[in-house]
């Protein structure tokens, strides 16, 4: 953990690592507080009807124990992946806490995804275990009955027959209550693999980032820079993220919870401002991680310190570039500097910004956060001098550095330059070692927060029947920074209509999540193609 010091110099000087040899993220986030403290309060549930749940770190621990012998009693264990698919919910907390208990792997997936979506990754992943809602159980009984590895499905919302895939979505507290709220929690390693998140498939289908245990004690420095030395007296963490997003999950939750600060949870998923502003007054909200997109949002609202009481201590941003205006809007409207920062699923927060050790510029994705060996490197893995344009890396080891791609060695060697770890993303570091954010050298589309790779998008387009060829590229948006464009050749037959835009935009929507499907299609009578039947990407955007 970051000690406060006067100044960035300093605080790089006197950091230094202390990974355990023995390390589970469930004993250190939830667990060595509940028998320390056991009515501190871990987390704030706002309900759609505005009512409060609160969990103390004592209930989240009996609670996780009772579901981990649920999950045990049914044949789940060490090294088993259990996806997860709900929203902010306490459920969703302690389905976590109860895969890592168990020594397992989580697998988590995000809220909007469609039934495509969920059934690559929960093939893909060989998961064993499905926890959900009412809505994913519906998504369940679409042609999910080739997942041979699924063994067992809980609900939140109750018991239910999952008529496409066959068998019974269980219901999660029927069970859990009846079990015991002892476990005998396993023996883990800071390196033994606890966390599978998905990147957004750039190049290909989506990819599992395998995370050890270790990747929540790799994030705490980045995440008390970000937030101005994270834990103070007072701090209470938020963001509208999903909690199955890294910057959800691991950018708030787990650590918020691993350093002891409450963290606030709403069962609403649309953002909007009036609320989100009504959310962080209502429940004090001390300190939050918002996105530049929902910045943007926020942009909306017309001096909302007159409108709302804020106590807002800290804003961290990242995900996509924050901009000028945006940062300079901040200062004005909510009297405070937002810490930009950055990272990527398989090595997140790296970089950061930290207002109160003057470690802020408003063009800048901040330093190198203490810990963290980050450079821009030339194509021999060099790093270039100060002002030349390269690639954004970081060095291995690091302790909030990705194991490896799931079942895919060659993806994971091909991320490498020799120890560098390539994030695909252009940028410059200065003379005074802030790093600047120019662009991405492969596809990905940052929308709303969201790395979208256009794979995945473009293969959903193809299963419409009006569909012969398809690509997707980002389109610069004032608000999204990206929204994704489809170009479509039709197939014989079909004709251009705002009808069918509609319809495919609700093929895709359905099928994937509802912040892929395309918001602009245009039609073309052909695809510009290289030689070898590639896309060329750059001809379609000079059209967008």
């Amino acid at each position: 953990m970051l000690t406060p010091a006067p100044d960035y110099g300093s605080l790089v000087q006197a950091f230094r690592w202390a990974i355990p040899d023995r390390y589970n993220i469930a004993r250190s986030a939830c667990t060595a507080w509940a028998v320390r403290d056991p009515e501190r309060l871990a987390l704030i549930m706002v309900e759609r009807d505005g009512s409060v749940r609160t969990w103390t770190y004592q209930g989240l621990d009996r609670a996780s124990n009772r579901f981990a012998n649920v999950l045990r009693a049914h044949g789940i264990g060490r090294g088993d992946r259990v996806a997860i698919q709900l929203p902010q919910t306490a459920e969703t907390v302690i389905a976590h806490f109860a895969v890592y208990k168990l020594g397992g792997i989580a697998v988590p997936l995000a809220a909007l995804f469609g039934v495509d979506a969920v059934r690559y990754r929960l093939s893909d992943s060989g998961a064993k275990a499905f926890v959900t809602n009412g809505i994913g159980v519906e998504k369940l009984n679409g042609d999910l009955s080739g997942l041979s590895g699924l063994e067992r499905v809980w609900s939140i919302d109750g018991h239910a027959t999952l008529s496409g895939a066959g068998g019974e979505a269980r219901d999660l507290w029927t069970d859990a209550r009846n079990a015991s709220d002892v476990f005998d929690m396993a023996d883990t390693g800071p390196d033994d693999p606890a966390l599978m998140i998905y990147t957004s498939g750039t190049t290909g289908p989506p990819k599992g980032a395998l995370h050890g245990h270790r990747v929540v004690l790799g994030h705490l420095p980045g995440m008390q820079m970000s937030h101005d030395f994270l834990p103070q007296a007072g701090d209470r963490l938020w963001t509208p993220a999903d909690w199955a997003w890294a910057g959800g999950l691991l950018n708030v939750v787990l650590t918020g919870l691993h350093l002891g600060v409450p963290i606030v949870g709403s069962a609403q998923q649309k953002f909007e401002p009036d609320w989100a502003f009504d959310l962080m007054a209502r429940q004090g909200v001390r300190n939050t991680f918002l996105p530049p997109t929902a910045l943007k949002i926020l942009k909306g609202i017309e001096n909302p310190r007159a409108r709302y009481t804020l106590n807002l201590r800290s804003v961290g941003s990242g995900g996509e570039a924050l901009g000028e205006a945006v940062y300079h809007w901040a200062q004005q409207a909510l009297g405070m500097t937002i810490n930009e920062f950055y990272g990527q699923t398989e090595c997140n927060l790296v970089l950061s910004s930290a207002v109160s050790i003057g470690v802020t510029r408003a063009d800048a994705i901040g330093k190198p956060v203490p810990g963290h060996q980050v450079a821009v490197i030339g194509g021999d893995g060099a790093p270039v001098t100060a002002g030349t344009l390269g690639q954004i890396a970081v060095k291995r080891p690091d302790p909030v550095m990705f194991l490896e791609y799931w079942n895919k060695p060659d993806a994971t060697r091909m991320k490498f330059i020799g120890d560098w770890m390539t994030t695909g993303d252009q940028g410059l570091m200065d003379k005074d070692g802030y790093v600047h954010f120019v662009g991405r050298d492969d596809d990905v589309i940052t929308s709303a927060g969201y790395r979208i790779g256009p794979g995945e998008i473009e293969d959903c387009l193809l299963t419409h029947p009006a569909v012969a060829l398809a690509a997707v590229i980002g389109k610069p948006d004032p608000v999204r920074t990206e929204i994704v464009k489809a170009f479509i050749v039709l197939a014989d037959g079909y004709l251009p209509s705002e009808a069918l835009v509609t319809e495919i935009q609700a093929h895709v929507r359905e099928r994937l999540a509802a912040h892929e499907y395309p918001r602009e299609i245009a039609f073309i009578d052909e695809m510009p193609l290289t030689t070898t039947g590639k896309v060329i990407r750059r001809a379609l955007r000079k059209d967008a």
